[in-house]
């Protein structure tokens, strides 16, 4: 393919205030520049790259947060015979690749970014028919089945048949760090990634609950390398705790019915503590509200209300279908379904109705404060 160059589009950084905007931009071309080799440049609301290996670029470009949309493209100058040539050349390689036939009909989108001396319905109509001469395609601006765009920017003029869906989202590192509750389920990935999207960098935790689980890191280790992949233009940290002794408390010396409760509490405060030490803003975790005990509105209210710093939970009122469609697209889905150990700390009965002085007082009992400073110490950071 005669393919040069990417177009890179962007959405709602477009619509910031031109301050805000240019600095989302820099970031959002810095984060391309960390995995892309090549020249990039920012024109008129576009980003233009002429990368060195220009399928590994396309490929890349599908998991950078911050691009709505993208485009292989080839350029030439802005005149009628330059761009006759090229649309000759292009649609010659899609018909000689099985791309594009007589049999498809066809339409030209033709958009122009300054002062010409025709108008982009004369230009569309002026390519129309140097396609049409080369394949006696019939024109459908309807519904076509092959649409050829034609972007004309002052002396340049842009030619490409593709729009590639991009994330979407705020570019990575634009809006500070979060330390994001993470194991190997369906859940917690998925509400990493999404706070990504935000333009949140991320630093996971996770915490090892040996002996109640197995304690293996497998899938933690696969769950992080794969959100990596995402986490472009930001480092992503990997710690994890030792919890099962604090478990152990909860279980011996807590309500048995409100284990799952003071667990998920710890974690929080736990949480919060790294936060500040990493210069986290927010805490986040993979709550859906309703979908197991530790996550109805009762038990959120006891499980948080020992935590200042903000708890967000960007899938709470996600059902689990919306989820795992998330997970699936997102690659960890098949990670996180693969066979592991359950939790044997969960009881039978598990609270789902705590009651908060209850549970501030389950706590004193368990002496939170002094288990919490062992767990500090079993930090280790993975990644």
């Amino acid at each position: 393919m005669v393919n040069e160059l990417i177009i890179v589009r962007y959405g709602e950084i477009g619509v910031k205030s031109p301050k805000v905007r240019g600095r989302f931009e820099r970031k959002l071309i810095e984060n391309i520049k960390t995995v892309i080799k090549g020249t990039v440049e920012l024109k008129e609301g576009r980003i233009f790259i002429y990368p060195q290996n220009l399928p590994k670029a396309v490929e890349s470009l599908k998991k950078i947060v911050g691009i709505v949309s993208y485009s292989p493209a080839s350029v030439t100058r802005t005149n009628h015979e330059s761009i006759k040539e090229l649309i000759q050349s292009y649609i010659g390689e899609l018909v000689e690749d099985g791309i594009f036939s007589g049999e498809d009909s066809f339409a030209i989108r033709c958009r122009r970014v300054g002062n010409h001396d025709f108008s982009s319905q004369e230009m569309a109509a002026y390519c129309g028919s140097v396609v049409y001469g080369i394949t006696k395609s019939k024109v459908d601006l309807t519904h076509p089945d092959f649409e050829l765009f034609v972007e004309i920017r002052g002396d340049k003029t842009y030619i490409y048949h593709q729009k590639i869906r991009g994330l979407g989202g705020l570019p990575i590192g634009t809006q500070g760090r979060v330390i994001c509750l993470i194991s190997s389920g369906i859940d917690s990935p998925v509400a990493a990634f999404l706070m990504m999207k935000r333009g949140c960098s991320v630093t996971l935790l996770n915490f090892n609950t040996h002996p109640y689980t197995s304690g293996s890191n497998d899938k933690i280790m696969k769950i992080y390398q794969k959100l990596k992949e995402y986490s472009v233009g930001a480092k992503l940290n990997l710690y994890q705790a030792d919890y099962g002794e604090f478990l152990s408390k909860c279980i011996d010396k807590g309500p048995e019915r409100m284990t799952c409760v003071l667990c998920k509490n710890g974690m929080y405060q736990i949480a919060e503590k790294l936060a500040i030490r990493e210069k986290c803003l927010a805490i986040v975790d993979g709550s859906s509200l309703g979908q197991v005990a530790s996550q109805t509105l009762p038990n959120i209210r006891a499980t948080r209300y020992s935590t200042s710093m903000p708890i967000i939970s960007p899938l709470i009122g996600m059902d689990k279908v919306e989820i795992e469609d998330l997970a699936k697209k997102l690659g960890t889905y098949e990670i996180s379904i693969l066979p592991d150990s359950d939790c044997s700390a969960v009881p039978r009965y598990p609270e789902t109705n705590a009651e908060l002085p209850l549970v501030l007082e389950a706590l004193e009992t368990i002496d939170a404060e002094e288990e919490f400073k062992k767990v500090l110490k079993s930090f280790q950071l993975i990644r």
